[in-house]
């Protein structure tokens, strides 16, 4: 069987005819692991949070902007989440944000202190960060609240808009994991 990794509050696929019955029906994770199935038997072996490698996908938190970058407060490593107060810094670099048009990128249009961004670790960077990249389709903001303090939903890879005002915003957006 396939393995994949749970976060706790996750509904775990087990044979009907063993479940002890939780509240909804469902029996659910408490820790954070990857499912192996031995026989009959379901395990959950903890995964250990890592630091970002080349190629990791992290997400993070927009912390602060400059004409040149942005600083992201990276919380979560290749979909395993850091134990608290344990969060590295990365950069985005206005180089590193789309793969054309380098020279036209103004950080300030693509990122807003309080987003959440999802990239990809390109180098260990200096040291104290780590250097982010955000030139796919599959990256960039994911999650952004308005000036109102909505959440913001993409129109565009370009632009997101505020759900109770109607007025749209500029970012970077990633694209929709469903689409």
């Amino acid at each position: 069987m396939t393995s994949e990794t749970l976060l706790p509050g996750q509904p775990l696929a087990l044979p009907a005819r063993s479940l002890p019955q939780s509240r909804d029906g469902r029996v659910r994770a408490s820790l954070v692991g990857v499912t192996r199935y031995e026989g009959p038997t379901l395990t959950i072996s903890r995964a250990r949070p890592h630091p970002p490698t080349t190629n990791s996908v992290v997400l993070g938190v927009v912390t602060r902007l400059s004409p040149l970058q942005a600083t992201v407060a990276i919380s979560v490593v290749d979909g395993l989440p850091l134990p608290a107060g344990e969060e590295f810094t990365g950069v985005i670099r206005s180089q590193d944000v789309r793969a054309t048009e380098k020279d036209k990128v103004r950080i300030g249009e693509c990122f807003r202190g309080g987003d959440v961004v999802k990239g990809t670790v390109i180098s260990l960077g200096d040291a104290r960060s780590y250097y982010i990249t955000t030139a796919r389709n599959d990256l960039g903001v994911i999650f952004a609240t308005s000036e109102a303090g909505a959440t913001m939903e993409p129109v565009s890879w370009q632009a997101m808009r505020c759900p109770r005002t109607g007025r749209i915003e500029k970012r970077k957006c990633a694209k929709p994991e469903n689409l």
